[in-house]
């Protein structure tokens, strides 16, 4: 069966998620995280994406990508093969790392009703995988690999030029201060401490249905 056309236009909104090969790892480390970043910020400054959220896990990855030109697929296919080989080179590897065809579904843009329910569900993905504790006093800033500890909870300057966190914290009405971001990390916090774990963040729509966002293969 042919593979579907991707959906391009300018101004597009794509919740990007890509999964290992055999579901195995994509990061044997942390220097490989700290790499694929530095492979993300490439991919931007090549296609000028903009970046609303991301996180790392062990065997996959989330991000909430605008495309100002109709520019995904080119983009993502320089990412993942750069990506590729560096981790190949690195661990002295061959083949394919990523798994199935990427998914990328179109979202609504930072005006729509899911832009704030999407960045929660990114940055709440180590919360589902029991990554943090709030219960021993811990906080969705202590996972390093997403975009709230590696920029909504920073300062403007700390952060990469791709990410766009003063459009994130704007969609909360919050401002990109201190103040602000506190409020934003607080208010992550606070979904972590009331809701289930293996439900928290996952929009009302999918809770108890069987959806490929809701599967253990984009939590660990």
């Amino acid at each position: 069966m042919p593979r579907s056309i991707r959906l391009e236009y300018p101004g597009a909104f794509y919740h990007v998620m890509a999964r290992g090969n055999r579901r195995e790892r994509i990061f044997a480390d942390d220097l490989d995280r700290r790499f694929f970043l530095q492979a993300l910020g490439e991919a931007c400054e090549r296609t000028g994406w903009r970046v609303h959220a991301w996180v790392l896990m062990s065997n996959h990855y989330h991000c909430l990508i605008e495309t100002p030109e109709p520019n995904l697929v080119a983009g993502m296919q320089w990412l993942q093969n750069t990506y590729t080989r560096r981790f190949n080179t690195r661990h002295r590897a061959w083949g394919r790392l990523f798994g199935d065809r990427y998914k990328a579904v179109v979202t609504e843009g930072r005006r729509g009703e899911y832009y704030c329910t999407l960045l929660d569900y990114i940055h709440l993905n180590p919360v589902r995988a029991g990554l943090i504790h709030l219960e021993r006093g811990g906080s969705v800033r202590d996972y390093p690999w997403s975009s709230v500890a590696g920029g909504y909870a920073l300062p403007t300057r700390q952060r990469p030029v791709w990410l766009v966190c003063e459009e994130g914290l704007g969609a909360y009405d919050l401002s990109d201060d201190a103040a602000g971001r506190r409020r934003f990390v607080a208010h992550l916090d606070e979904r972590a401490r009331t809701e289930a774990v293996r439900k928290c963040g996952v929009p009302w729509g999918i809770r108890g249905q069987s959806t490929n966002l809701d599967s253990r293969d984009w939590l660990d």
